[in-house]
């Protein structure tokens, strides 16, 4: 059972749809479009106890010099879309969407979450994301109309907007007029048992810890390794406490994979093994002609880095949500690939499985990684995390099977729902 003083830890699964953490080329994989993997995997989740189910979303299909970048999943559903239907087939479970500011209107988007929010009881989330790249406004006819400093000024008003149309009865209009936000409109959707959907937000940078500062009911946070995670929580805290909020009205939750054995070797061996399939050879190649920006198919994964040199100009953004410092300075950056790769005698895979990052993955038995979260969130430095599967359902199963029961045998986690709605769920303050 759990128990009252200790903290409770709160997990969502962040299911990505493109990128290299899941193995989804392996034979057993599921459809990855299949309306039936949502609904098996929320289920799974929903038996194991979980605060949310968490949807990426990307508004273009990633590209690797020009051509559709066929190592991820070129396509899927639009987020919204897919959580209504397993709103249907899910009681508590929350369903979070991940939606651009950049490239919506706040009435219409706002209504769309509100009706996600709605038809689910009180169980909508929305990760807020900004976007700064043209290559990505071309499918909306804009370009790169935003400026890459004023994106988290452009969400900072879409969100007050949204804020606003969702505490509205609906009897007067909500009015915006600036050069970013423009609008004119009245609620129409009423309010769901939370209130409004619980906000999420995933920006590092500095505009988007004031953002989640101001707005964030949970940061979804790239800092996981336990100094990281500690120094990022004491910062959110003081910008909390300039916007009059508290630590306790956000929930921190990392992004982390986690690989469990029966033994902490066998643990690193599966771990091993993982990493070795998620850059695989063609995926190394692929990884280093974003930067060299060429075709290097003639090379061997396996042998050593390009004897070319790349072509001049920044990096393609097709591939990602890379920041407009990481877009730049290439040149310098394959430089210190050469340089390492020499030092250590890397091959291409070696190379790329050591420098292309990804979320820390927690690698051990149930009970060792349950005492290790017991420690971050004793201490605070997260309240939970977002958790990236690397096998469906195999990975989701351990842990639902293996670490779930290790932490309720800590008093660290639930029991059993005790709350319908996502806002419940992560024990947050009502919405204002």
């Amino acid at each position: 059972m759990t128990r009252p003083d200790e903290p409770q830890i709160h997990l969502g699964v962040f299911f990505t749809g493109v990128g290299p953490n899941l193995l989804w080329t392996e034979p057993d994989f599921p459809d990855h479009t299949a309306v039936d993997t949502f609904v098996d995997t929320v289920r799974l989740l929903e038996r194991g106890l979980f605060d949310a189910f968490f949807l990426g979303e990307g508004l273009r299909v990633r590209e690797n010099r020009g051509q559709v970048y066929d190592l991820d999943v070129a396509g899927r559903p639009d987020a919204i879309s897919q959580l209504s239907a397993l709103a249907a087939v899910t009681e508590h479970i929350g369903l979070v969407a991940t939606q651009n500011t950049t490239y919506n209107y706040p009435a219409d988007l706002a209504r769309r979450l509100a009706s996600l929010d709605h038809l689910s009881a009180g169980r909508a989330g929305w990760n807020i994301v900004t976007t700064d790249n043209a290559w990505t406004g071309a499918n909306f006819r804009h370009g790169g109309w935003l400026p890459h400093e004023r994106r988290y000024e452009r969400a900072a008003a879409f969100v007050e907007a949204a804020k606003e149309l969702w505490a509205s009865d609906g009897t007067e209009p909500v009015e915006r007029d600036t050069d970013l936000v423009r609008l004119r409109s009245r609620a129409t959707v009423p309010p769901s048992p939370q209130g409004r959907p619980v906000l999420f937000q995933a920006g590092d940078s500095g505009g988007g810890r004031e953002l989640a500062a101001r707005h964030a009911d949970v940061v979804f946070s790239a800092n996981t390794e336990y100094a990281k995670a500690a120094a990022y929580a004491a910062d959110l805290t003081a910008r909390l406490a300039r916007h009059g909020r508290t630590r306790e009205s956000l929930r921190i939750l990392p992004g982390a994979s986690v690989v469990l054995g029966d033994t902490p070797a066998e643990a690193r061996d599966k771990a091993r093994w993982i990493r070795e399939q998620q850059i695989n050879g063609p995926r190394a190649v692929a990884y280093l002609e974003h930067y060299w920006g060429t075709d290097l198919s003639a090379y061997d994964p396996d042998g050593p880095l390009p004897d070319i040199e790349p072509v001049e100009g920044e990096l393609d953004p097709s591939r990602g949500t890379l920041r407009v410092e990481q877009r730049t300075g290439k040149l310098e950056q394959i430089q210190k690939w050469r340089d390492l790769a020499a030092e250590r005698g890397l091959t291409i895979r070696q190379l790329v499985t050591e420098v292309s990052g990804g979320h820390p993955a927690f690698v051990g038995t149930p009970g060792s990684v349950a005492d290790e979260w017991a420690r971050y969130v004793r201490t605070r430095a997260v309240d939970g995390f977002n958790l990236l599967p690397d096998r469906l359902p195999a990975s989701l199963t351990e842990i639902v099977d293996r670490l779930v029961p290790a932490l309720q045998e800590r008093g660290l986690y639930r029991t059993a729902y005790t709350g319908r709605t996502l806002r419940d769920h992560l024990a947050l303050p009502p919405a204002a």
